[in-house]
């Protein structure tokens, strides 16, 4: 399908930064300003760096306006602010019994799909349980299935440790699994795009570093994605995970029951130079 590429030639200045920045060759100078090259209709990756880099706005792009995006300016987020962000964000696995506000559930869900993807896929799918009592359904679900295992002497080897997790659920009412946070965010993509894993993986960490940003906690919850993932299988299909997706990785999050004054100290990082 042919592409929808306009400029506007009354702001365009002819810098030819979109054909210099087109992944795909998709564009070329023509009388002093860029076209679609002919035999390339098809060809467009989709990424919209044509739209991004143009100085003047003139560039618009597969129905999208120059107008109608953020304007990029100036220095940035203030690197110390950011290198604070990163040094000082902590697994949470103490929440308050709340669910967080829906309208920045929706921003953060919106902001983190911004994250790059293999190829630009663009494929990551967020599967998201946005109340408490919802989890808590989930939770006992998940728990039950881990139980009938544990009953069953069916955990497979290096899975052991469920045992224990259903002892401690089952005796004294404590959730290992999911911690009494109010929601779950899972990120999935099909199993054929180039990169399923790392895009899943990316989406998320996006999604945590601005949650923290704005003072909510998160936990990668790697016991609750094998449990869902290995363990009781058919919750996929509880949370809808289509059957073609890999399950990526699950992750809590919610208003957190802690504060941390500060950020731990590591050795320096592993680093071969080549």
């Amino acid at each position: 399908m042919e592409i929808q590429f306009e400029v506007d030639k009354t702001l365009c200045g002819g810098c030819g930064q979109c054909v210099a920045d087109c992944l795909a060759n998709v564009l070329e100078m023509a009388d002093g300003s860029p076209r679609v090259a002919h035999g390339q209709e098809d060809a467009c990756y989709q990424c919209q760096h044509c739209l991004a880099i143009c100085p003047e706005g003139a560039v618009s792009v597969l129905g999208l306006r120059p107008e109608d995006s953020e304007p990029v300016s100036g220095p940035g987020l203030d690197p110390l602010h950011l290198e604070t962000l990163i040094k000082g964000r902590r697994s949470v696995r103490r929440y308050r019994a709340q669910n967080l506000d829906p309208v920045l559930l929706n921003h953060l869900l919106e902001v983190a799909w911004y994250a790059p993807t293999g190829a630009n896929a663009r494929q990551v799918r967020f599967t998201v349980v946005d109340d408490r009592a919802k989890l808590e359904r989930l939770r006992d679900e998940v728990l039950d299935g881990l139980g009938r295992l544990v009953r069953a002497k069916a955990l497979p080897a290096g899975m052991e440790r469920f045992a224990e997790i259903v002892r401690r659920w089952e005796e004294d009412g404590v959730d290992v699994l999911f911690r009494g946070a109010p929601h779950l965010i899972v990120a999935s993509v099909p199993a054929g795009v180039a990169t399923p894993l790392p895009d899943c993986l990316i989406a998320l960490s996006s999604f945590e570093l601005l949650a923290q940003a704005h003072g909510v906690g998160t936990l990668w919850d790697g016991l609750a994605t094998y449990a869902m993932r290995d363990l009781v299988p058919e919750m996929r299909h509880t949370l809808g995970i289509p059957d073609d997706h890999l399950f990526g990785y699950a992750m809590l999050f919610g208003y957190p029951a802690v504060t941390y004054a500060r950020a731990v100290q590591h050795p320096g990082p592993l680093v071969h130079r080549v």
